[in-house]
């Protein structure tokens, strides 16, 4: 047994229906890996039930697993937003989240997140970053302008399969968003933050109340 195995034999079981989104997205999709999977899917939907959001912002649904995810995770009259800037995933994304039993939590929007999101007048308690890695940094601002003190953001992949330190990889445009936005993250006096080497990485962010 490896030590992900055994990690996964004592966290909460994955639920059926999010297992079959897992196994469709691998079948129908070309980038599979990117669904968030069992523990990841788990930590979201345990950081929701701790955080307690009103309003969730999800820049990157991809497949709807995350977003389903975290739904779960949602108490009553909880709402999730989730943004999908490719328009070609809607036709297998939609019907999973809307035929999930979170479905009447999660608003899913094709759109620029970077553009949309500010117009829904909402102040968001938290955010799961996880769209172009390129343009980290500027949708880390666009969701801060948009965050209520001492609110969270999560963004996934921030250690982007070790190629931030690797490099071979200097010169990758995706591994430059993300070494730009960790390096500023970093430095950033308003938050608090922390990475997790889980899977691909995961930073968790705090706003400071000040």
């Amino acid at each position: 047994m490896t030590l992900d195995e055994y990690i996964l034999q004592h966290t909460e079981p994955e639920p059926d229906y999010l297992y079959r989104l897992w196994r469709a997205t691998h079948i129908h999709t070309i980038h599979g890996r990117m669904a968030s999977g069992h523990l990841q899917g788990r930590l979201l939907k345990m950081l929701v039930k701790m955080i307690r959001p009103q309003n969730i912002l999800e820049i990157g649904t991809f497949s709807g697993y995350s977003a389903i995810s975290m739904a779960e995770g949602l108490d009553e009259g909880g709402r999730l937003y989730t943004f999908e800037i490719n328009d070609e995933m809607e036709d297998f994304t939609r019907p999973w989240i809307e035929g999930s039993s979170v479905g009447d939590k999660i608003e899913f929007i094709i759109g620029d997140a970077l553009q949309e999101a500010p117009k829904l007048g909402i102040a968001f308690d938290m955010a799961f970053m996880d769209g172009d890695k390129r343009t980290y940094r500027d949708c880390y601002e666009m969701v801060m302008s948009i965050l209520k003190p001492g609110g969270f953001i999560l963004a996934d992949n921030t250690l982007w399969d070790g190629h931030v330190i690797d490099h071979a990889y200097d010169k990758d445009r995706q591994t430059q968003g993300i070494e730009t936005f960790n390096d500023y993250i970093a430095r950033d006096a308003r938050v608090e933050q922390v990475i997790l080497p889980l899977r691909d990485g995961l930073s968790l962010i705090r706003k400071k109340d000040i």
